[in-house]
């Protein structure tokens, strides 16, 4: 085995102690942001409710429906 080779083979090598933590730090990481989304999610969520739920939505869906069989077309005489 040449020498060289020995060097760079023993940078190599990665503990199983070492890689946990790295797996553990990165499992962390997207646990936060999960976290993050699911709470955005459920904040939007109750606006979206509030909104749909509030008096000037409700105003603004009455008035954008107009009955179209009053027309020349039918014969509601």
């Amino acid at each position: 085995m040449s020498p060289t080779f020995h060097k760079v083979s023993q940078f190599a090598v990665v503990s199983t102690e070492h890689l946990t933590i790295v797996l553990l730090i990165t499992a962390g990481v997207f646990l936060f942001f999960i976290a993050i989304a699911v709470i955005k999610m459920y904040k939007l969520k109750a606006e979206n409710k509030r909104l749909t739920d509030s008096d000037a939505f409700k105003a603004e869906v009455d008035e954008s429906y107009k009955d179209f069989t009053d027309g020349h077309l039918y014969d509601n005489n």
